[in-house]
């Protein structure tokens, strides 16, 4: 296994572990290993990896309707996420947009703080 292809999660919980634990999360393919996950990591976003934890999650399944009104049964991809842990000090910015987001929403609420004080 080469090239573990990287998708991040991008989703509440998946940003709280970036704040909280230093920790993100990527949808990978299905036969990655924790080595090669960590390999491509450091490589592509030039971080030191500290742990990888793999999970597989299992499709749900799901009930469909078809055009002539019959229900069918199908399932959703099954899918293995890894929670890669980088060191202290390092980032990864997946969630960029996001944080630029917040520090300009405090920005603005400081303007208008400072405006209803004068």
């Amino acid at each position: 296994m080469n090239n573990p292809m990287l998708l991040p999660k991008v989703s509440e919980k998946a940003y709280g572990l970036s704040k909280e634990a230093n920790t993100y999360v990527f949808e990978v393919i299905g036969d990655a290993n924790k080595a090669a996950i960590a390999k491509q990591v450091e490589g592509e976003f030039e971080v030191t990896v500290t742990k990888v934890n793999v999970v597989n999650v299992k499709g749900k399944s799901k009930r469909m309707i078809n055009r002539r009104g019959r229900a069918t049964r199908g399932k959703r991809s099954d899918v293995k996420r890894a929670y890669v842990t980088v060191a202290d000090g390092d980032h990864i910015p997946v969630f960029a947009a996001i944080d630029e987001a917040e520090e300009k929403a405090k920005k603005a609420q400081k303007a208008a703080d400072r405006k209803a004080k004068k």
